[in-house]
């Protein structure tokens, strides 16, 4: 018998208890499934590093931590199906599919959901991640032991790869059904006129002008509606048809431009992803060049994205080629930057104008302390290169607030407009300017900002600096404060030390990295000397206070702080 739990789970935990193969809940069900009743999923859950909550904060925490997330793992799938405590960090749950239930896909995807929201263990709010993996009976299974073993081997596979939600196999049944429908009906989608484009905006740094659309490719399956090339690009790479959608897509991008220039838009580009088989046969320069006579638009009117893999391949013909389009005038952008195998040598050699940072990095900004770093590390290098810079998935002010403080040249994404039909993206380029607002140029204010997680001690601090005529930011926890300082230019920080998410001295030091020009202080009643004076060495900290507080005297500090910050900065017209 396969044995499920490796270790007893804590007492109180309130899940049905030590579960097993031969658990007669599970025997039950996959008996029922077996014999022609609902099918059973079964989901093995796996919280990632959970070890190091034990190690760092104290396995009563742990425990504690446990015991809530069991207790919302049974209340989500109350009347629908079952979940178990499994060893140290891991849970189990069967659910049998019945008729009107969600999908397999969606119903692992609401595990996984109310397993990664906030969980308060006090003092601290803990943010899991966490993988799953799936097995079916009767298709992959028929008896217990094989199908809780086929789902936690999925979740071994989900961490493998990389993926959060791993069906037994690589994919759900539902899934290898589509793709068979896919391979039928993609070889048939340019002939029988099922593709679509749709555009969307790159924006200009300097004013929010549109300086260009990205087309982007659609498919109208007949029986699966309308996809996006995820889904079926990697097929139509295997079955050879990816050159003849590719040529499908520039030949119908470049006429679009074609019209757009015709209604008075002659200094737009259009950019077009291009795939390393097309890049590879002999004849792809002359065709685009070929199309864009034929449409009577000059080379510079078209901007050719290539993915990053592209130069790790390092194959003569594609440097050929991509140096040929160059030479024409036709303008060249790696796209998904930051993700890929090419090295920087290939970087230097290949003729690119512009680099598109993947949407992955951008995501996570502006409170990402790693994946900021590489953000403006990509943007400096490639201005040092003479390229200009897009960012791709710009979806927040708080993003578009740090990328125009980093120097980024285009923005790309849903804060700016979603991919549209041609009729909708030549509405917006009437407008030509998109979300003026955000671009408009604002008056210096002494500006300070405010960070506590007592909402009591934050509305002392906020009525004691008002009569004082600052600008002020308030904020609750880190990630609130890491958005204001990246839409708002701030000169004087004062933060609490202990704070649920991260420590006052741990947030200004990323804050040091990410605004070197801020002028950072922590108030505490919580006093711990060698992290104050290690704070303090490294610069990430300008001063330490104390609570409870003298109005006057900290009212003086901040007047201090914002002379400092006036005595470090250049002068700057008003």
């Amino acid at each position: 018998m396969f044995p499920i739990s490796a270790s007893a789970p804590p007492a109180h935990l309130p899940a049905p208890g030590r579960l097993g193969a031969g658990h007669p809940v599970v025997q039950a069900l996959v008996a029922q499934a077996r014999d022609g009743g609902p099918p059973l999923m079964a989901l093995h859950l796996d919280i990632d590093h959970f070890a190091s909550v034990n190690e760092n904060m104290s396995f009563e925490v742990g425990d504690q931590a446990l015991e809530e997330l069991g207790r919302r793992l049974h209340a989500l799938l109350q009347g629908r199906g079952h979940v178990w405590y499994h060893g140290s960090d891991e849970f189990v749950a069967v659910i049998p599919l019945l008729p009107g239930m969600p999908a397999p896909e969606q119903l692992a995807e609401e595990l996984l959901r109310e397993a990664e929201a906030p969980l308060g263990v006090l003092p601290y709010t803990l943010f899991l991640s966490t993988k799953a993996g799936v097995a079916m009976c009767p298709q992959q299974a028929t008896d217990a032991d094989g199908l809780l073993r086929l789902a936690e081997i999925a979740a071994r596979q989900a961490s493998h790869v990389g993926e959060r939600i791993q069906f037994y196999g690589g994919a759900s049944l539902q899934t290898v059904h589509n793709e068979s429908l896919i391979a039928r009906q993609i070889v048939d989608a340019v002939p029988n006129g099922e593709l679509r484009l749709r555009f969307q905006p790159e924006i200009s740094a300097r004013d929010g002008r549109v300086v260009g659309m990205e087309a982007l490719l659609r498919w109208q399956s007949p029986t699966l509606g309308l996809l996006v090339p995820e889904r079926f690009m990697p097929v139509a790479e295997r079955l050879g048809v990816i050159v003849q959608i590719g040529e499908w897509v520039l030949r119908n991008a470049i006429a679009q431009a074609r019209v757009w220039r015709d209604a008075g838009f002659d200094d737009l580009f259009v950019a077009v992803n291009v795939s390393t088989l097309q890049l590879l046969r002999p004849a792809f320069v002359d065709e685009v060049l070929g199309m864009l006579r034929q449409a009577g638009l000059p080379p510079e009117s078209l901007l050719i994205e290539i993915n990053e893999s592209t130069l790790a391949a390092s194959v003569t013909p594609v440097y050929d080629g991509l140096a040929a389009l160059r030479r024409e005038g036709v303008r060249l952008a790696l796209d998904n930057f930051g993700t890929g195998d090419s090295s920087l040598s290939a970087l230097v050699r290949y003729p690119v104008d512009m680099l598109k940072i993947d949407r992955s990095f951008i995501r996570s900004a502006p409170a990402g302390e790693r994946e900021t770093a590489i953000v403006r590390a990509i943007i400096a290098m490639g201005h040092q290169l003479n390229m200009k810079v897009i960012a791709n998935g710009v979806e927040s002010e708080a993003q578009l607030g740090y990328l125009r403080r980093s120097d980024c040249d285009l923005f790309q994404g849903y804060l700016f407009g979603e991919p549209m039909p041609a009729e909708s993206a030549g509405m917006v380029l009437r407008r030509r300017y998109m979300r003026p607002e955000l671009f408009a140029a604002t008056k210096q204010d002494q500006t300070l900002l405010l960070v506590d997680d007592e909402e009591n001690v934050l509305r002392s601090l906020v009525r004691l600096f008002r009569r004082d005529g600052y600008r002020i930011l308030a904020a609750g926890n880190v990630r609130d404060a890491f958005d204001l300082l990246a839409t708002n230019e701030v000169q004087v920080i004062l933060s609490d030390q202990r704070m649920s998410d991260m420590s006052g001295t741990e947030f200004l030091g990323r804050v040091k990295t990410l605004y070197p020009d801020t002028v950072r202080m922590v108030l505490s009643g919580y006093t711990d000397l060698a992290t104050v004076t290690d704070a303090i060495n490294r610069g990430a900290i300008y001063r330490f206070l104390t609570k409870p507080w003298n109005d006057d005297e900290l009212r003086e500090h901040i007047r201090q702080a914002f002379r400092t910050h006036a005595e470090r900065s250049p002068l700057r017209p008003d």
